[in-house]
């Protein structure tokens, strides 16, 4: 897996999640925000082998 990837993508949502008014605070959200960005780094090679 891609370390970079990985933390770039961490890094993004975590940042987006701030936005994310839905959830009661700052650290929750930015809890959410990271395990989306490792599960969509986590994913990225997958897709990338799918699509070609």
């Amino acid at each position: 897996m891609d370390v970079v990837t990985l933390l770039y993508y961490a890094a993004i949502c975590a940042g987006l999640s701030f936005a994310a008014p839905a959830l009661p605070s700052a650290r929750s959200r930015l809890l959410v925000g990271a395990a989306v960005g490792i599960g969509a780094a986590a994913l990225l090679p997958v897709l990338r082998t799918a699509i070609g």
